[in-house]
C-alpha cells in the first residue's frame, strides 16, 4: 500500500511498505496513480488502467459503489440498499495493479503530489484522477437540508424511504383531518429526471402497493406535488416528450407546479410561490453542486463549484491532474457536458487512454469528444420516455429500454439478476419487497 504516514512534521517521515510491493525498485519504476472517488468515472478509469504498467490506488470514503440511477427506488422500497450496491474490493479484486483504501480525502498537495488523507496520513501519486461527484444543491439554503432531504447517496434514500413509509403510518392513527392530509402530502422540489421517476414511483406505491394495506385512511388520497422552477418538467429532454412525460404524471395523480420556485421550508410545510402547502414530507431533487475539489486543487470553479478542465480533462498548470464525472466542468460546442453516467464513463475511458499513451512515449493530442448515447427516464410502471437523437419514444417500449439499458450498467451479475427478478415480481404485483423502517428514522411522535 502506497500509505505514508506524518509524524509530528513533514520531515518525519514512515512508510508501511508490503513484501508484495519491494520488488519495484529491481524491476524498474511503475507511475502512480492516484483515483479519487468511485463512483461511475472513478470506477470506470480504476478498470481502464487494469492492463497498464501502473501501480494504481482508488480511493473513497464508502466501501462500495452506487447505482445512482436507481436510488429512487430504494426511496420508495422497490429495492434494498444491496441491489444497487457494489463492493469496490470485490469488483477489482481480480485487478493486480490496483488497491483500494476506504478513507476521507482532505486535500491536495500538488507540489509534492501528495494526497491528503485523514489522520496525518498521505498517498503520493504521478497521475492524479479526481472524480469526488456531487451533492444535493439547495441554492444557498442549506438549513433546507434537514428538512428536505436529497437523493445523492444510500443514507439519504433511506432516510427519504422511511419518511415516506412513516408518514403513512403516522396518518393511519392520526384522529385530525387536516393532519392527516398534512401527514399525506408529499413535496418533491425539482423536476428534472430524477424528481419525475420519484413522484411517479411515490404516486404508484399511493395507488397500488399500499392500496389495501390501511384500515384508516385510504393511500391513494395522497398528495403529490412536483414543483419545477422552469416552464416545464425535465427541461432537457425535447418538449414532445417531456409534454407526453407531463400527462402521464397527471394520470398518476401527480399535482405539476411549472414556472414557480420554493420560497421558504419549514417543519410543517413549503411556500411555493405565494402559496402556502401544509405538507410533513418535502423531498430535494433540485441541482446539484460539486464537491470541494475545486478547493484542493485551487481550481477555478463555476457557481456550482465545478472544476473548470481543459479540453483533455485537466486543470490548467498540472497536466498530470484530471477532473472527470460531476466534478468537472467540460465545454463541448460552447455547452457544458450533463452530469450523467454515461458523460464520466466515457471521461475515464479518455483520461486511461491520454495516461496509456504517455507512459508509452506517444503524443496524443486529441481532444476529449462526448459522444451523445442518447438521455432517458421512467414514470411509474410501465411508461419510460427516451431520446436518442432523431429516435424519441415513450411507453412500454420507453420502459423496458429503460430497464434493459440500466440493469447492463448495473455492477456484478448477481446484482443485475436481482434488479431484474425484483422488477418483475413489482411489475406481476405492484408489491414492495423493501418496506423496512429503520429505528432512528422514526421521528414522528406518538399521537
Amino acid at each position: 500500500m502506497n500509505i505514508h504516514t506524518t509524524q509530528g512534521n513533514s520531515s518525519q517521515v514512515t512508510e508501511r511498505t508490503p513484501a508484495s510491493t519491494q520488488p519495484e525498485q529491481q524491476t524498474g519504476y511503475m507511475p502512480r496513480v492516484v483515483i479519487i472517488g468511485a463512483g461511475f468515472g472513478g470506477l470506470q478509469a480504476a478498470k481502464s488502467l487494469a492492463h497498464l504498467p501502473v501501480k494504481v490506488t482508488i480511493i473513497d470514503r464508502n466501501n462500495h459503489h452506487l447505482f445512482q440511477p436507481m436510488l429512487y427506488q430504494v426511496a420508495t422500497s422497490g429495492l434494498s440498499p444491496a441491489d444497487i450496491a457494489t463492493p469496490i474490493r470485490e469488483t477489482l479484486s481480480r485487478q493486480e495493479n490496483t488497491e483500494v483504501l476506504m478513507a476521507t480525502v482532505q486535500g491536495v498537495n500538488m507540489q509534492e503530489q501528495r494526497v491528503l488523507l485523514e489522520h496525518e496520513q498521505w498517498v503520493p501519486y504521478d497521475y492524479l484522477i479526481v472524480a469526488t461527484g456531487a451533492t444535493s444543491n439547495y441554492f444557498g439554503h442549506d438549513e433546507w437540508a434537514k428538512l428536505a432531504p436529497g437523493l445523492k447517496n444510500l443514507d439519504e434514500a433511506l432516510m427519504v424511504r422511511d419518511r415516506v413509509l412513516l408518514a403513512f403510518e403516522a396518518a393511519e392513527r392520526e384522529p385530525d383531518e387536516e393532519k392527516r392530509k398534512a401527514l399525506m402530502t408529499f413535496v418533491l422540489v425539482g423536476g428534472g429526471p430524477t424528481g419525475v421517476e420519484l413522484a411517479g414511483s411515490i404516486a404508484e406505491v399511493a395507488h397500488k402497493s399500499f392500496s389495501h394495506n390501511f384500515r384508516h385512511i385510504h393511500p391513494s388520497d395522497a398528495r403529490i406535488i412536483l414543483v419545477e422552477g422552469k416552464a416545464r418538467m425535465m427541461p432537457s429532454f425535447p418538449t414532445s416528450l417531456t409534454n407526453k412525460a407531463q400527462k402521464k404524471l397527471q394520470q398518476l395523480g401527480v399535482e405539476l407546479r411549472n414556472g414557480v420556485h420554493v420560497e421558504s421550508i419549514d417543519q410543517h410545510g413549503v411556500m411555493i410561490g405565494k402559496d402556502r402547502v401544509d405538507a410533513e414530507t418535502v423531498i430535494w431533487t433540485a441541482g446539484v453542486k460539486a464537491s470541494s475539489a475545486g478547493q484542493w486543487l485551487q481550481a477555478a470553479v463555476d457557481h456550482d463549484g465545478r472544476v473548470k478542465v481543459q479540453r483533455d480533462m485537466t486543470i490548467a498548470g498540472h497536466s498530470n491532474i484530471f477532473v472527470i464525472g460531476d466534478t468537472a466542468l467540460a465545454m463541448q460546442r460552447g455547452k457544458p457536458l450533463p452530469g450523467l453516467a454515461p458523460v464520466a464513463l466515457q471521461e475515464a475511458k479518455y483520461v486511461a487512454s491520454l495516461i496509456e499513451d504517455w507512459i508509452q512515449g506517444k503524443e496524443h493530442k486529441r481532444p476529449f469528444h462526448y459522444f451523445n448515447k442518447g438521455t432517458m427516464a421512467t414514470i411509474g410502471r410501465g411508461f419510460g420516455v427516451v431520446d436518442i437523437g432523431i429516435i424519441r419514444f415513450t411507453g412500454l417500449m420507453g420502459w423496458l429500454v429503460w430497464l434493459f439499458v440500466h440493469i447492463l450498467l448495473l455492477m456484478g451479475v448477481q446484482n443485475r439478476l436481482v434488479v431484474f427478478l425484483r422488477y418483475t415480481w413489482s411489475y406481476i404485483t405492484f408489491q414492495r419487497a423493501a418496506r423496512i423502517i429503520l429505528p432512528e428514522h422514526n421521528t414522528h411522535p406518538p399521537i
